[in-house]
């Protein structure tokens, strides 16, 4: 009888914990930092939904990989303020310019060195290597990225990643969804295909957990360049979560 009331305890302490942390997002959700398109881009990109599968709560320790203009960033970093950390990494100069900036994003942590090179002629970033000095991450996150990236690059983030990360801390990854085993090409290379980056990510070390039919576009066939005018903002696009083995 003992161990069923610790047991309903816990999941009522668990639940009031997503619970509070989901008020913060729709907060966040709410303020007037964000522009109308970000706002504009809520319904398809559910982020309170999103982050909820995650796992995410107020007092995590959270890095986000490759914020880009910061969509998620303005989302994250005010959710966290109070009792978690929130930092961002790589591709950072947007984010570093008009939103660390701001009284609002002082406490945002950001982690400058990790090197992105595009060869001449590619279409896709080479990342060296993502040697972060903290190694207690309980979430790393990054939203419609690894596409941007080589094989070779999303290897290395991958790495970064489960490095980063305390043993059960969680991998969480947003994409473009790609034909499984369809060949590149002009029209698909801002996809990836989910069951690759499955594989990948297991091969650096991570346990594959679950995924979620969120982001799924039945709609999308899957052949046309995200940026194109009839797909754009309507794409299919895989969430999976991951973990970093405890053992």
């Amino acid at each position: 009888m003992r161990n069923l009331c610790f047991t309903v305890t816990a999941l009522f302490v668990f639940g009031v914990a997503h619970a509070d942390f989901s008020d913060r997002v729709k907060e966040a959700m709410q303020s007037d930092l964000r522009t109308e398109r970000e706002i504009a881009r809520d319904a398809n990109r559910k982020p309170a939904e999103t982050l909820a599968f995650f796992g995410i709560t107020e007092s995590m320790k959270v890095l986000e990989l490759v914020p880009g203009g910061g969509w998620y960033t303005k989302i994250l970093a005010p959710a966290l303020k109070e009792e978690g950390e929130f930092y961002v990494a790589i591709g950072t100069n947007r984010v570093k310019e008009r939103l660390l900036v701001l009284p609002e994003f002082k406490h945002v942590n950001l982690i400058e060195g990790i090197r992105v090179s595009r060869p001449e002629g590619s279409r896709f970033s080479n990342l060296d290597s993502m040697n972060i000095a903290d190694d207690d991450f309980d979430a790393v996150l990054t939203f419609r990225n690894l596409h941007n990236f080589s094989a070779q690059g999303r290897a290395a983030m991958n790495k970064g990643a489960f490095d980063a990360l305390r043993p059960g801390g969680i991998y969480g990854v947003v994409d473009h969804t790609r034909r499984h085993m369809e060949g590149g090409n002009d029209e698909n290379r801002r996809r990836l295909d989910p069951v690759l980056t499955i594989k990948e990510i297991v091969d650096a070390g991570f346990e594959f957990v679950d995924f979620s039919d969120l982001h799924y576009k039945a709609a999308d066939e899957l052949d046309l360049e995200v940026g194109h005018d009839s797909v754009t903002g309507k794409t299919d696009r895989f969430t999976l979560l991951f973990r970093k083995p405890t053992n």
